[in-house]
Protein backbone atom coordinates (compact mmCIF):
# COMPACT_ATOMS: atom_id res chain seq x y z
CA UNK A 1 0.00 0.00 0.00
CA UNK A 2 1.20 3.47 -1.08
CA UNK A 3 1.30 6.59 1.05
CA UNK A 4 -0.90 8.14 -1.37
CA UNK A 5 -3.78 5.28 -0.73
CA UNK A 6 -2.79 5.54 3.52
CA UNK A 7 -3.56 9.39 3.24
CA UNK A 8 -7.25 8.34 2.25
CA UNK A 9 -8.15 5.84 4.34
CA UNK A 10 -9.90 7.32 7.58
CA UNK A 11 -8.41 6.54 10.72
CA UNK A 12 -10.62 3.61 12.28
CA UNK A 13 -9.33 1.92 8.73
CA UNK A 14 -5.93 2.40 9.14
CA UNK A 15 -6.19 1.03 13.00
CA UNK A 16 -7.65 -2.11 11.49
CA UNK A 17 -5.34 -2.53 8.99
CA UNK A 18 -2.70 -2.31 11.27
CA UNK A 19 -4.26 -4.80 13.18
CA UNK A 20 -5.09 -7.22 10.35
CA UNK A 21 -0.92 -6.78 9.06
CA UNK A 22 0.16 -7.54 12.59
CA UNK A 23 -2.34 -11.15 12.82
CA UNK A 24 -0.63 -11.69 9.26
CA UNK A 25 2.92 -11.34 10.32
CA UNK A 26 2.44 -13.06 13.26
CA UNK A 27 1.52 -15.87 11.23
CA UNK A 28 4.10 -15.67 9.10
CA UNK A 29 6.81 -15.68 11.63
CA UNK A 30 5.01 -19.18 13.20
CA UNK A 31 5.52 -20.35 9.35
CA UNK A 32 9.46 -18.94 9.15
CA UNK A 33 9.98 -20.72 12.22
CA UNK A 34 8.57 -24.16 11.27
CA UNK A 35 10.14 -23.58 7.56
CA UNK A 36 6.92 -23.75 5.62
CA UNK A 37 7.13 -19.91 4.57
CA UNK A 38 6.96 -19.44 0.62
CA UNK A 39 7.74 -15.71 0.69
CA UNK A 40 10.25 -14.56 2.76
CA UNK A 41 10.14 -10.64 1.51
CA UNK A 42 6.49 -10.68 2.85
CA UNK A 43 7.56 -10.16 6.24
CA UNK A 44 9.72 -7.16 4.84
CA UNK A 45 6.83 -5.67 3.27
CA UNK A 46 4.40 -5.82 6.51
CA UNK A 47 6.36 -4.51 8.76
CA UNK A 48 7.27 -1.29 6.98
CA UNK A 49 3.53 -0.96 5.67
CA UNK A 50 2.75 -1.62 9.50
CA UNK A 51 5.39 1.37 10.04
CA UNK A 52 3.72 3.86 7.08
CA UNK A 53 0.36 3.11 8.62
CA UNK A 54 1.69 3.99 12.17
CA UNK A 55 3.25 6.81 10.96
CA UNK A 56 0.18 8.37 8.88
CA UNK A 57 -1.56 8.24 12.09
CA UNK A 58 1.00 9.79 14.05
CA UNK A 59 1.30 12.66 11.77
CA UNK A 60 -2.47 12.95 12.53
CA UNK A 61 -2.13 13.10 15.68
CA UNK A 62 0.38 15.93 15.87
CA UNK A 63 -1.49 18.03 13.01
CA UNK A 64 -4.88 18.26 15.23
Amino acid sequence: MKAEEIKKLSNEEIISKIKADKVELFNLRFQLANGQLEKPSRLKDLRREVARLKTELRERELNK
